[in-house]
């Protein structure tokens, strides 16, 4: 504790102490701050004067704990808490019931706080629900996004140590970091890179580290960086693919995923799909959702896939 901290200050972490372990005792408290057992039970005082429910619970178990009652204590989180809730919300949380994370820390603060029949109905499901991992998705460290959204907010340019898809590897890269999306349980750093003097897309769990730099840069004007994302990860794979399909493009649209490539229109109702893929069965698959004729016109990879998924659907229609 820095001396010159204000009894107030002090107050706030005693709350921070006995929000994070009820039961805390004042002797414990003043052993944490570095105070004595008497300004630690001051402490408790300001916090009681500021409308803050306090109860003190005698006996061996006894000692600080806050109450039910209309006035809520006030909630503090780290900013690895508060992302970390944020990234619960977006792509499902795997690890909410465990206090040494910083979500099931967060969560914990929440219950704490809310009024005992709902605290008791929350913390029922929190303990029971058993959710089912998503392997497709890829959480990256908190603090290491929390510096990435606050340089694609101020517009500042970060230095990356960038891990290979083999993780054999490291890598520095500068970029002008636009936006930070998530798509399908992965989190994408959307951005400019000076080595590439071109468009990326760096998964955001494979960022070692951060570095802002005293850079500062513009975005591209009218971004939409969900739309640029997807166009981004459509192109550069191994097989480049076209398709050529008899429906209108707005058509088409509501049923491919843009993941895919670029759509065109050929006339009023024809519809030219051009993007690539690393997958060819994985393309021919997501190609069987079009309720039009299509035809593939490029990639002989995809055109076989596609006949032996033609096939197995035939085959699934024949009566035995």
């Amino acid at each position: 504790m820095k001396p010159d901290a204000s009894p107030t200050a002090r107050a706030l972490l005693a709350l921070e102490l006995i929000q994070a372990g009820p039961g805390m005792t004042a002797d414990r408290i003043a052993d944490k701050l570095g105070v004595s057992e008497r300004a630690a039970r001051r402490y408790v005082g300001i916090l009681r004067e500021a409308g803050i429910p306090i109860e003190s619970v005698r006996g061996p178990y006894g000692g600080y704990r806050l109450g039910r009652g209309l006035r809520l204590p006030p909630l503090t989180f780290t900013a690895e808490e508060a992302l970390g809730l944020v990234m619960a919300v977006l792509d499902g949380h795997h690890d909410a019931g465990d206090p040494t994370d910083p979500v099931g820390n967060a969560l914990g603060k929440i219950m704490r706080a809310l009024p005992g029949p709902v605290a008791a109905q929350a913390e029922a499901v929190r303990r029971t629900t058993a959710p089912a991992p998503d392997r497709a998705a890829a959480r990256p460290d908190p603090a290491i996004t929390t510096t990435l959204v606050r340089a694609c907010s101020s517009h500042r340019r970060v230095r990356l140590g960038y891990r290979s898809e083999a993780g054999s590897q490291e890598r520095a890269i500068e970029v002008d970091p636009w936006a930070v999306v998530v798509r399908h349980g992965r989190w994408y750093l959307l951005c400019w890179s000076h080595v590439a003097d071109a468009r990326r897309a760096y998964r955001i769990d494979r960022v070692r580290g951060v570095e802002v730099l005293d850079a500062d840069f513009s975005p591209p004007a009218d971004l939409d960086p969900v739309a640029t994302l997807e166009e981004h990860l459509a192109v550069g794979w191994e097989y480049d693919v076209e398709v050529v399909i008899d429906a209108p493009v707005d058509a088409v649209a509501r049923c491919l995923p843009r993941a895919l490539g670029r759509l065109e229109p050929l006339d009023a109702e024809t519809t030219r799909l051009v993007g690539s893929t690393s997958n060819p069965v994985w393309y021919a698959e997501q190609l069987v959702t079009i309720p039009a004729a299509y035809r593939i016109v490029r990639c002989p990879e995809v055109q076989e896939a596609a006949r032996v998924l033609g096939r197995r659907l035939l085959g699934a229609g024949e009566h035995p």
